[in-house]
């Protein structure tokens, strides 16, 4: 792996793509990696068991992360946000994951991407959603795709903020398509084309 600095950023070149972090920025973006996997479980985890900011009802287990993380890899990347050694964390501490998904099986959505972002909730307003939704649209543009869906629990007022400052427009409702914690749940889809 190469460091860079130019204009005020700490650039980093890993399997031929980019990712940027100002030297203010409380965390650096790199590729998900199987070490990482237990840090990425237990901040999803915890939303499945304790939000409805995911559908899952069931935490996953080891195996089924690391075969997750298998999936997102390549085209489809997972980001960590690490920690550099500020705001009271340790270096090297995850403070969230962002990944990219295919939209839909069917070959004419291939260009078409959905993307997740969970920060830790220590680490929550730090601006690490932020840099980790940056990186995973820079992500996207850096593999091709045209779209970015994003869809999101109405519930979730802080994502649906963050995405729509990023250039995300809403683009549809869906009313009460799912139940959690004895909730009915809205899930508004937001899409970004890179162009």
């Amino acid at each position: 792996m190469r460091n860079h600095v130019s204009h005020g950023r700490l650039a980093r070149k890993t399997q031929g793509l980019l990712w940027l972090a100002r030297y203010d920025d409380p965390v650096l973006l790199r590729p998900a990696t199987h070490d990482d996997a237990e840090a990425i479980r237990a901040i999803y985890n915890l939303e499945v068991e304790a939000s409805t900011v995911t559908f899952d009802l069931l935490p996953r287990t080891e195996a089924e992360q690391l075969a997750w993380l298998d999936e997102h890899r390549g085209a489809y990347p997972c980001l960590v946000a690490v920690a550099t050694n500020e705001k009271g964390f340790d270096e090297g501490t995850v403070l969230g994951y962002a990944s990219l998904s295919p939209f839909r099986d069917r070959p004419a959505y291939a260009t078409t991407v959905e993307n997740s972002v969970y920060v830790d909730r220590s680490a929550r307003g730090l601006g690490v959603g932020r840099s980790l939704l940056q990186g995973i649209v820079t992500a996207a543009k850096e593999q091709g795709f045209h779209s970015i869906i994003a869809r999101i629990t109405g519930q979730n007022g802080v994502s649906v903020t963050l995405h729509q400052q990023l250039g995300f427009a809403t683009v549809g409702i869906e009313r009460e398509v799912g139940r959690k914690h004895g909730v009915w749940l809205d899930v508004i889809e937001l899409q970004l084309l890179l162009e």
